[in-house]
């Protein structure tokens, strides 16, 4: 879509919602209003970014040290000859942190197939199995060396948790990775499966949203991706400007918001302190 017609269409909607306003918005609650401006400002604001993304503008997004480890991780491994071990969480494709495991490990296959390096996932979902083993088949048809790939790669364990852990902790024991990947939905495992990354000596990076679990994966791993550096990981990797995009209009959201909670918490210091007068606050905010 081009600006020209991207312009028309958002004239067009806001010239039909004026119509609409004047006829007496008779199916729009008068009460929701302050939601809807908000819906328009938040979309507007991202879809914004990212047409500037999409147009080539130059737009920053900070270093995030963990990921840009996970190709010194991927070439220790390689040099060392042993395999990267890869855990993308211990629930199903229904939660974010899955997903966002299973698209930062199509980036990671795709530094393994460049390096002939040995792989090992091992899953406790079905559907993340099938998933994870279709983003590393792309990932090595992409860098051209299918012939590396084996289904075997992306293995499933079970689904019990502890049992889970037991089955990926022994395959640390085993195999020695020289790096060890956490990215996914983690809970009460998340301390042994670092402990014994640790205790083999290899290169940890975790990556999770779960508050409870950050701690752990950041007193044992050397690298952790906290929060929404997890989430913006699939645009840092892949740098689609869309994604991109998306990733700044977020942060501009969330820079508004901010800014209103401190200009409203202003006005209700002022108001209390007796500096304005109730008509004025009145006619700033929405009752």
């Amino acid at each position: 879509m081009n600006d020209k017609k991207f312009w028309g269409i958002s004239g067009a909607i806001l010239v039909l919602f004026a119509i609409y306003w004047v006829a007496g918005y008779p199916f729009f609650k008068p009460e929701r209003i302050v939601m809807f401006f908000a819906i328009l400002l938040v979309s507007g604001t991202i879809m914004l970014y990212m047409r500037k993304a999409v147009r080539g503008e130059e737009i920053y997004l900070r270093t995030i040290p963990g990921l840009k480890a996970v190709e010194e991780a991927v070439g220790r491994s390689t040099e060392m000859g042993k395999p990267v071990l890869y855990v993308p969480g211990i629930m199903d494709m229904d939660q974010v942190e899955t997903v966002a495991g299973v698209i930062v490990l199509g980036h990671v296959a795709k530094m393994t197939a460049r390096y002939e390096t040995t792989m090992n996932v091992p899953v406790s979902r079905a559907i993340v199995m099938k998933a994870a083993r279709e983003s590393c088949r792309e990932s090595y048809l992409l860098e051209g060396r299918p012939d590396l790939f084996h289904d075997d790669m992306v293995h499933y364990l079970t689904d019990d948790q502890f049992a889970y852990a037991a089955g990926v902790n022994g395959i640390m024991l085993r195999e020695k990775p020289a790096a060890c990947l956490y990215m996914g939905k983690f809970y009460a495992e998340s301390l042994l499966l670092a402990e014994t990354g640790n205790s083999i000596g290899a290169i940890q990076i975790a990556g999770t949203a779960s508050p409870s679990q950050i701690p752990f994966f950041v007193t044992a791993c050397d690298y952790t991706l906290i929060g929404e550096e997890f989430f913006a990981a699939s645009a840092y990797l892949s740098q689609e400007p869309q994604l991109i995009g998306g990733v700044k209009g977020q942060d501009m959201v969330k820079i508004l918001i901010l800014g209103t909670i401190v200009l409203a918490t202003l006005l209700r210091y002022l108001f209390d302190m007796g500096w304005i007068s109730w008509n004025v606050l009145n006619f700033l905010t929405i009752q």
